[in-house]
């Protein structure tokens, strides 16, 4: 379990976390979204003991990551795309991080079996894709068996097969035990292997929820009624956010559409309608987002680019 309590901080003047709270369970897949900038992966650097934080603290299976003895055996981590020397091979790569921490040469023969990379692990890393590096650094990350993974947009570069494999895998492993936290902005894929999702946004943790709470809460209810105002006013009296169509539809989110039905029948509120729409995750992680992105572009083609 990876836990981050309170956590902030600062480089030089500017706040890039602002007390972040969140837990990444075992047996799960947390995706870890947010815009760029927003601190996802400040955060991942502080839970590895890449860089100390100003305040807070984060602990992987109860204790910081520099305490533990056997830590590629705790987590498995891809932050960097450039973490391999480019004239070693893959094979003498994952060679040295399995001799650095006492591990069979058995284990490198294992993870290249497991992440496609037989073909070309001879070859040097510097004539590798963009995807075949991913997989290499997915290699070294599963090298220690561990009980975590962290992993920083590991499906960049990755092709149509490559993407699919590296979903399998995340189930797989998550069906184990492990705790797989990994960042991604490629939401139909977060959609498809995520069980949690925390959003970050300016530092801030905007959003902490199951996958489905998520898009649920984000659902648009469609209601109509002659006393579409009473109605307004009794939705948010429970916390929806309403928006008014015209005199007699609202659009709600918030509530179920069951939550509007039993709310106005309680009130004695007759509909005429009453609909309800899902969002995809994209569709939910724009909403929650929409005030956070720091860097906007012009629609305007006669913008300055100065």
């Amino acid at each position: 379990m990876i836990e981050v309590e309170h956590l902030s901080k600062r480089f030089g003047n500017r706040l890039a976390l602002d007390d972040v709270s969140f837990r990444v369970d075992e047996g799960k897949v947390t995706a870890f979204l947010g815009p760029n900038g927003a601190g996802k992966t400040t955060t991942m650097r502080l839970i590895l003991g890449l860089d100390r934080p100003t305040a807070g603290r984060a602990l992987v299976g109860g204790r910081p990551f520099r305490e533990h003895p056997d830590p590629i055996c705790q987590v498995g981590a891809l932050l960097d795309t450039k973490f391999a020397h480019p004239k070693r091979t893959a094979f003498d790569h994952l060679l040295v991080v399995a001799a650095t921490h006492a591990l069979p040469r058995s284990r490198v023969h294992d993870v290249i079996d497991e992440t496609g990379l037989d073909s070309v692990a001879g070859e040097r890393v510097g004539r590798f894709s963009l995807g075949m590096t991913q997989r290499l650094g997915i290699a070294a990350a599963l090298l220690g068996s561990p009980k975590a993974l962290i992993l920083d947009e590991p499906v960049n570069g990755l092709d149509i097969d490559g993407v699919r494999w590296f979903r399998e895998l995340c189930r797989r492993y998550a069906s184990e035990g492990a705790a797989v936290f990994l960042s991604s902005h490629l939401m139909s894929e977060v959609e498809r292997v995520a069980d949690h999702v925390i959003v970050l946004g300016r530092g801030r943790v905007i959003e902490n929820a199951t996958l489905a709470d998520l898009r649920r809460g984000a659902a648009v209810v469609d209601a109509a009624s002659e006393r579409a105002s009473e109605l307004a006013t009794e939705l948010g009296r429970r916390g929806a956010s309403i928006r008014v169509l015209d005199d007699r539809a609202l659009a709600v989110t918030g509530l179920s559409a069951g939550e509007v039905g039993a709310i106005a029948a309680r009130a004695g509120i007759p509909l005429e309608h009453l609909s309800e729409e899902s969002r995809s995750l994209e569709e939910s992680y724009r909403a929650l987002t929409e005030d956070e992105i720091e860097f906007h572009a012009s629609n305007d083609p006669d913008a300055s680019t100065a």
